[in-house]
């Protein structure tokens, strides 16, 4: 089954990628020309924790959803290549996704977001 990430039951992403391993995490998006539509690259910390998100690298803009252990939105961000950086702290998932997703779906904090922890 393909793995999908959905808000109010409406499939936002359908192109995943999962990092677990703190290397995965720390390259994240970095150096790459860009991501395809309907995307997402799911960070699964091992607990909650204080994330930072840097665009050092980067080429693009991006979406960033921070979500609590529940997967509910604890934090929203909108980052531009190379000068973008957000933190936020008690984060057990982080999605970095295409830089329309928080308006084009009118995310909001506190709502939750669904997909499957693989």
């Amino acid at each position: 089954m393909l793995q999908t990430v959905k808000y109010n039951c409406v499939e936002i992403a359908r192109n995943i990628e999962t990092c677990r391993t703190q290397i995965s995490q720390m390259i994240g998006l970095m150096f790459r020309s860009s991501i395809p539509s309907e995307y997402a690259m799911i960070f699964v910390m091992k607990k909650p924790s204080s994330v930072g998100i840097h665009m050092l690298f980067m080429r693009f803009p991006i979406d960033v959803i921070f979500l609590n252990e529940d997967k509910q939105i604890i934090g929203l961000s909108h980052l531009k290549p190379w000068t973008g950086h957000s933190s936020m702290k008690n984060a057990k998932y982080v999605i970095e996704t295409n830089p329309d997703v928080i308006e084009k779906y009118k995310l909001s904090i506190g709502c939750k977001m669904e997909f499957e922890d693989v």
